[in-house]
């Protein structure tokens, strides 16, 4: 076995994640979308120079919309080269769109950006349907894992 390759993350595509969503918000349902980019963004994107911190989607005129997603500048681009904070355009089915636009309207939900990968050299764009997390779930959700944490502790020191 040949450990000189070592990788610093897994080798699914993963462009950016957005970890910080699963803390905020509870996860309800997931899509997969693709995403309107310029030639710019795709080698940003590549560089590993995305981030989808802040980032949410938000329905229009019946197109969906990547907002506030930063994709710094590409390094070796020129005078084209693109906006970091401008808005994305989002490519679902017109179903999806309305399927998003009702949730979101109705139940009081949001859609939050999940991680940037590639599919088959394209980039995709996981999306959730969620909602927010009050602070007593978040408590709920550290105390659970710290159990979680512990059992396994216990089960280590058992298997010793």
């Amino acid at each position: 076995m040949d450990t000189s390759k070592k990788r610093s993350k897994p080798d699914d595509g993963t462009l950016a994640r957005n970890r910080q969503a699963f803390h905020e918000y509870s996860i309800l349902e997931t899509f997969e979308a693709g995403i309107e980019l310029v030639g710019t963004e795709v080698k940003a994107l590549r560089a590993g120079r995305g981030h989808l911190r802040e980032g949410y989607v938000r329905v229009e005129n019946g197109q969906a919309w990547l907002v506030q997603v930063n994709i710094a500048e590409y390094s070796a681009g020129n005078r084209a080269n693109h906006e970091p904070q401008r808005r994305r355009r989002l490519l679902l089915h017109s179903r999806e769109i309305e399927y998003l636009d009702a949730k979101v309207r109705q139940d009081g939900l949001t859609l939050v950006p999940l991680r940037l990968y590639f599919n088959h050299n394209r980039v995709k764009l996981e999306l959730a349907v969620a909602r927010g997390k009050k602070l007593w779930d978040k408590r709920q959700a550290l105390a659970q894992r710290e159990a979680q944490r512990d059992a396994e502790r216990a089960m280590r020191a058992q298997r010793r």
